[in-house]
């Protein structure tokens, strides 16, 4: 559990980098819903209500990677029909994680922390795992560093939805959890580096 002081340094941090990373991509942020509501056929900016800090919901933006009679399913697979070729050079890069930045201002979210899940995950943990619940879900972390191709993966089973809630969902949830009891600024900073460039993994 993150201490007063830690929960000050994080946020602050939060605040000043998510301002600073606004004014340096709000033009190609523009850029990107103009080309994504082009591709898509739909306004290039997607909304979805996930779960925030103690269980209270809010919604999370992204760009649009999904053409028209997109279906704000759980699991999407890396081969999915719906998903544009510009979608999946923004999914694959993670640009169209960019809104989120809006997101952290607000306090809806955090540089680092456990992924915003929809409804049905986090809000129905119990016990010693409602930990992951006290702190803001996170752009990025531990657990989503470990399932980056989380999507490929599933695309590799029988039945995704069974594998994600049986296999994929407890391993994020202890990874979750090990991170918040050990938390450290720069554990999160290292996270933050290896979410842009993934093979600087001795830093």
């Amino acid at each position: 559990m993150l201490s007063k002081k830690q929960r000050l340094l994080k946020r602050s941090f939060d605040v000043t980098f998510s301002i600073v990373g606004i004014i340096l991509c709000s033009l190609p942020i523009l850029l990107l819903i103009v080309i994504a509501t082009i591709s898509t056929k739909k306004f290039g900016i997607f909304k979805q209500e996930r779960i925030g800090k103690n269980g209270k919901p809010f919604f999370m933006y992204k760009i649009r990677t999904m053409r028209k009679g997109d279906i704000d399913n759980h699991i999407t697979l890396i081969n999915d029909p719906r998903i544009t070729k510009t979608g999946y050079f923004l999914r694959k890069t993670r640009l169209d994680e960019l809104p989120q930045l809006f997101n952290i201002v607000k306090g809806d979210m955090s540089f680092v922390g456990p992924r915003p899940d929809i409804k049905g995950y986090a809000d129905l943990l119990d016990g010693e795992d409602r930990i992951i619940l006290s702190v803001r879900p996170g752009l990025t972390g531990p657990a989503t560093l470990r399932f980056r191709d989380e999507d490929a993966l599933l695309n590799n089973v029988v039945d995704p939805q069974e594998y994600n809630d049986a296999v994929i969902w407890p391993q994020k949830v202890a990874i979750n959890k090990q991170y918040i009891e050990n938390w450290s600024f720069y554990k999160d900073i290292k996270y933050i580096i290896l979410s842009i460039f993934p093979n600087f993994d001795n830093f």
